[in-house]
């Protein structure tokens, strides 16, 4: 069997069109599927459930089921979904620094959200990924 790339196996937990939206969305708390919907208004359906689907193998999200009728499903990050966030601070840090080299402007999808980044990290994570 052939190792993988600690940064390739990294990068692959996050790459997907909407799962760093869906993170920045669970950062807020738990949530339910029909917010994300809300809150992600031009992902799908079908594409919402696969990427939760994906981040809840990869061990980044919670799916915690109700039993309720009718069922009711919260999702939420996990410890490891809280600590991706020092990787997804340092990302948008280096998008930032690059910007004035594109040509495009490089602006916050959500703007102004990803800056909330250093609210849910420990003292010892802020250390240790410190952000401008």
């Amino acid at each position: 069997m052939k190792n993988k790339c600690p940064i390739e196996s990294t990068l692959s937990l996050i790459s997907g069109k909407w799962k760093i939206n869906i993170l920045i969305e669970l950062q807020k708390g738990p949530v339910r599927h029909g917010r994300l919907t809300r809150s992600i208004q031009t992902v799908s359906a079908k594409v919402l459930t696969q990427q939760l689907r994906e981040l809840e193998n990869d061990g980044l999200i919670l799916r915690k089921v109700y039993a309720e009728i009718p069922a009711r499903v919260e999702y939420s990050l996990s410890e490891q979904g809280k600590r991706i966030f020092i990787v997804i601070r340092e990302l948008r840090k280096y998008g930032l620094s690059i910007s004035s080299q594109q040509p495009e402007p490089v602006q916050c999808f959500f703007c102004k959200q990803c800056a909330s980044f250093d609210n849910n990290l420990s003292k010892d994570d802020l250390f240790m990924a410190e952000c401008y």
